[in-house]
């Protein structure tokens, strides 16, 4: 096992190397097949790694393979946990990612930087990989860091454009902010348990429940309640939480493949996969969890609310992502742990595939990116038609699609959850079917259907794209649809995660739920009487009424409800108020220390003030200097007086 985990983690960085430091001596074909092959292999050797831990039901895998240090009680290593969770997370990451590498065969063909965008996503995977495999801490957090700084690179890939390096710069200074409460929470682990290893600090969570500690004088605090915060913290960064939600739409800026790593595979998953990991931590907490469900009912609710005013195709599915991440982070907080990685695998497919459908769209359109510009594409892209379709039936939850199982066993779960807030939750969850069905097939019918509203020039060459391109697509489009059904019933009424995720008996939702299941079609039937499809139908019916058979509709709501419609234009504000607080503020600080501190204090002071007093001085020694014999004389006098003066003073004295 020791030697199939290396070869699955360092067949992607082998790839990153060799195409990164020596792209231009193997080609543009040669980075593309280094970079396919080493995820390829890592991909079937982790389909090996599934069927051993999984579907065999081996042991997990626990041990480590390098000792970095040792000092002060504690041994920081470099070892794999290859258990139920790890297993599913690496066939995911690897799978996505080699559709990714190979569609971006296509969709970067003509850029200049080709050698350089494999070599940059074979190490996102890579970096991925050492995260979710990891069993300690200081590896989660070298992988945690390696995605962030990878994802700064991608989203600035197009670094001659002002706006890739702002989106890049903005991604890079939000995820420190997480970052930052993520490093204390794993500092607090590492001071109060004395051990940075899994195993360890999780058999101590349930003696170290009832633990209190002072931060400041006189407020006591529940250690576990403030360590599982401030781990849930950096989550919210990497799985763009509000208020660290404000990067993730701008990443838009990077290529569509990226786009498509980065919200389904890498990066936003991390802090969901971060947080089932360490289930044994927050279970000792209600409060923790509380937080984590209210956060994450915020993000579902008031993110997909903003992809209903979005223009730009990409952005909508950008919106799209963050909504359910909050659907997958309220499951966390209902305790429902297995229901937020189900949705997570499922969600990987299908947002994956709209990106690259999109990413489709984009280059039929000749890189149009306004859904606005676009219209009729369904005839004239039937491939990327019913692939997006795919996708998108399975985002908003048509019964039998793989969105469907995930999404309606979250919203069950939460209803079911006695964790305070639920009902929170549980709300905004639902009305949330509503709103992602709404702009999903705004997305579709704006896109594909109605009358084309480009220009003649653009749609006399719109055609299909090439099978590297759409065949990444199909391939997705397959699990979109059918893994839910496949999965449900091991993954949330089975015992698929009871070795890697723990949960409370009292705190266990899907007990009652697995009395009242009944089966796949049981559940596909329950479903169709549900408020989940009549909210998912109403929103679908809405898109079409509005956007083809009334479209002078929109236009007539956005102006009779300015100040609605203008504060989702703006996006609440955050990032008008980040600019104006945080970046401006830091600019006046910056300003206040450079005029007070540099110029005043080390140049006026400091630098030119030393110059002035020598010249000063200079100038009063130049006044002794006259060259006069009669002053030079006067001044011996006055010297051998002062002599004498003081050589009477210690004879008599």
């Amino acid at each position: 096992m020791q030697n199939l985990c290396l070869f699955i983690v360092l067949a992607p960085l082998v790839g990153a190397i060799v195409t990164g430091l020596f792209g231009r001596d193997v080609g543009r074909s040669g980075a593309h097949w280094i970079a396919i092959v080493s995820v390829g292999v890592s991909f079937f050797l982790s389909l090996l790694v599934f069927w051993q831990i999984v579907i065999r039901g081996d042991e997990p895998y626990n041990a480590n393979l390098y000792t970095w240090l040792e000092s002060g009680g504690i041994d920081l290593h470099v070892g794999f946990l290859i258990d139920e969770l790890t297993a599913t997370m690496m066939v995911v990451v690897t799978f996505v990612s080699w559709m990714v590498h190979i569609y971006t065969v296509g969709y970067m063909h003509d850029d200049p930087g080709y050698q350089r965008f494999f070599s940059y996503i074979s190490l996102f995977t890579f970096s991925m990989l050492m995260l979710v495999m990891a069993n300690n801490f200081m590896q989660l957090f070298f992988g945690w860091e390696a995605v962030g700084l990878v994802s700064y690179l991608l989203i600035g890939f197009w670094f001659k454009r002002d706006t890739a390096i702002y989106a890049n710069l903005k991604a890079f200074l939000v995820n420190r902010v997480g970052d930052f409460g993520f490093l204390l929470g794993i500092a607090a682990v590492a001071m109060y348990f004395s051990s940075m290893d899994y195993v360890d600090v999780f058999a101590q969570a349930e003696s170290m429940k009832d633990v209190r500690i002072s931060i400041f004088a006189g407020h006591e605090w529940s250690l576990m309640t403030l360590i599982c915060i401030l781990l849930f913290v950096g989550a919210m960064g990497k799985s763009a939480q509000f208020p660290l939600h404000v990067w993730l739409p701008d990443s838009m800026e990077g290529p569509t493949p990226i786009s498509a790593l980065i919200h389904a595979a890498t990066m936003v998953t991390a802090g969901i996969f971060m947080v089932a990991r360490m289930s044994p931590l927050f279970e000792t907490s209600t409060t923790a969890l509380s937080f984590v469900l209210i956060i994450g009912a915020i993000t579902a609710f008031f993110m997909g609310l903003l992809g209903l005013v979005q223009n730009d195709i990409k952005r909508v599915i950008a919106y799209s992502t963050l909504s359910q991440l909050g659907y997958m982070t309220v499951a966390l907080g209902a305790s429902a742990y297995s229901a937020a990685i189900f949705h997570l695998m499922t969600h990987a497919f299908f947002k994956a595939l709209l990106f690259l459908a999109a990413g489709s769209v984009i280059i039929g359109m000749h890189h149009e990116q306004d859904m606005r510009r676009m219209g009729g594409l369904r005839k004239l892209m039937p491939i990327t038609w019913i692939t997006c379709l795919i996708g998108s039936f399975a985002l908003i939850g048509l019964p039998g699609t793989a969105g469907f199982f995930s999404k309606d066993a979250i919203i069950e779960a939460v209803k079911a959850s006695h964790t305070p807030g639920a009902i929170i939750g549980y709300y905004a969850c639902l009305i949330g079917v509503f709103i992602t069905a709404l702009y999903s097939f705004r997305l579709v019918f704006l896109v594909f259907h109605g009358e084309p509203r480009m220009d003649d020039e653009t749609r006399s060459h719109v055609h299909e794209t090439p099978a590297v391109v759409w065949g990444p697509l199909v391939a997705l489009a397959i699990p979109s649809v059918v893994i839910g059904a496949i999965a449900i019933e091991p993954m949330l009424f089975g015992d698929f995660f009871g070795r890697s995720i723990f949960v409370d008996p009292a705190h266990d939702v899907f007990a009652h739920m697995h009395e009242n299941y009944h089966g796949i079609l049981g559940f596909i039937w329950h479903g169709l009487f549900q408020a989940p499809f009549l909210l998912a139908s109403g929103g679908v019916f809405v898109a079409w009424y509005l956007y083809l058979k009334r479209p002078d509709l929109p236009r007539r709501i956005a102006e009779r409800t300015t100040l609605i419609h203008k504060i989702l234009v703006n996006k609440y504000g955050l990032d008008t108020f980040n600019d104006w607080f945080f970046a401006g503020g830091t600019r006046g600080v910056g300003q206040a220390l450079w005029r007070f501190g540099d110029v005043a204090l080390i140049d006026g002071i400091m630098v030119d003030g030393s110059a002035k007093m020598i010249g000063w001085w200079a100038g009063v020694v130049r006044n002794i200097q006259s060259g006069y014999l009669y002053h030079y004389a006067f001044a011996m006098i006055i010297g051998l007086l002062a002599l004498l003066a003081i050589f009477v003073h210690r004879l008599f004295g």
